[in-house]
């Protein structure tokens, strides 16, 4: 059976079956930093089986791709077991196990309660590390996970009986075809923000191997708020390994950006000093932090410099010649994702660059964000 549109052919295979390459597991392992040899394995496995599924959905769904950068993939998978692909603006969620028990599906609390988490599918996943294959053991909706799933408290999953999965993977895509408005999940509500104080406080607790499952440490909702904000993930992955600063601007202008930050794309350029005409010297150059994005499909990058002493200019800028369409905002929020005054600049009509100037103290943290959003968009907290 086939659907105009698409070019994979659906055939009556209700499992689908993938080959792990030899050394894909070993390479990552060697590749990736996480604070035990058990969350590495696990980390592999996430990152094995997203591999082999992320090609499989995009023969249905072209535009299918990884829902976060792959550089902040080791911040989640320190922390908790899972994985997810976006698509045609839904989520399947990929859950991995070597366990040769496949009687139900366990999903981490987080991919399924957290409300940026929480998927539309979820994927049971057998990786067969004997064989060298992964195996799709059948999926579920979120709203089947809760409504018929049962919640442990203890080890804060949703198990499902291997029974309520459904086997065929492709009635994902007969679904999608014919039935596009059917209700997949469940309403959430959102979760208590918290303050800078309040993470700070979690971060310092769980920030320390000390704590073996931080997951389990603490209420799920403070868990879950600290989680949320990518940038506060980030930190606890980052003090977890005993890494030193990562975001620190005055130290990538000073001695080069950190290892990954270079990874999550930023970089530095060199540009007219406003600096040296402020103070009625000769025109001379300085650094300024770059950083390449890809917007509606569209190429662009921001660029983070400083203007004055206390001063610092955030630029928006299309890197293909084209004008910022209409609509297109730039915005700076506190570390916390609050808004303050004149944190936000808009296209009211196509334009050529948007920027946001803002006096910033030593030890001021901001989050930037666009709108749309970037590609793989993860928060990330600039210290000044």
């Amino acid at each position: 059976m086939s659907f105009p549109g698409t070019s994979p052919m659906i055939d009556d295979t209700p499992q689908l079956q993938f080959e792990i390459p030899s050394d894909a597991l070993y390479q990552f392992g060697q590749q990736q930093a996480f604070t035990t040899d058990g969350i590495r394995w696990q980390a592999a496995l996430n990152q094995a089986s997203l591999q082999a599924l992320l090609p499989w959905v995009q023969e249905f769904a072209p535009n299918a791709r990884l829902w976060t950068n792959s550089p902040a993939l080791s911040s989640f998978w320190e922390v908790v077991n899972g994985g997810a692909i976006d698509f045609n603006g839904h989520r399947l969620v990929v859950i991995p196990t070597a366990a040769i028990d496949h009687s139900e599906l366990r999903v981490p609390q987080e991919w399924v309660d957290l409300p940026s988490w929480a998927g539309d599918y979820y994927v049971s996943v057998s990786v067969n590390l004997d064989d060298d294959e992964i195996q799709v053991l059948g999926y579920a909706t979120h709203q089947t996970l809760k409504q018929q799933g049962q919640y442990d408290s203890i080890d804060r999953t949703y198990h499902l009986d291997e029974a309520a999965l459904i086997p065929d993977t492709n009635v994902i895509w007969i679904a999608q075809r014919l039935c596009p408005d059917e209700a997949l999940r469940s309403e959430l509500a959102p979760l208590p923000a918290l303050s800078i104080e309040h993470a700070e406080n979690l971060l310092t607790r769980l920030g320390t191997t000390v704590v073996v499952v931080p997951r389990l440490a603490v209420p799920f909702q403070q868990w879950g708020a600290l989680l949320e904000h990518s940038g506060w993930r980030q930190r606890l992955y980052q003090r977890r390994l005993n890494l030193p600063e990562q975001w620190s601007v005055q130290q990538w202008l000073q001695s080069g950006i950190s290892t990954l930050a270079e990874q999550f794309g930023w970089g530095t350029t060199e540009m007219q000093s406003n600096l040296a005409w402020a103070r009625g010297s000769e025109i001379g150059s300085q650094k300024a932090l770059l950083r390449q994005l890809s917007i509606a499909g569209k190429p662009y990058e921001l660029r983070v410099f400083q203007k004055s002493d206390d001063v610092w200019r955030f630029e928006l800028q299309s890197t293909s010649g084209a004008l910022i369409p209409g609509g297109f905002k730039l915005r700076l929020l506190t570390e916390d994702l609050m808004p303050f005054e004149n944190n936000e600049d808009v296209a009211i009509n196509p334009i050529d660059c948007l920027y946001l100037e803002v006096r910033l103290n030593p030890g001021d943290a901001l989050v930037w964000e666009t709108e749309p959003l970037p590609e793989n968009y993860d928060r990330e907290i600039l210290c000044f």
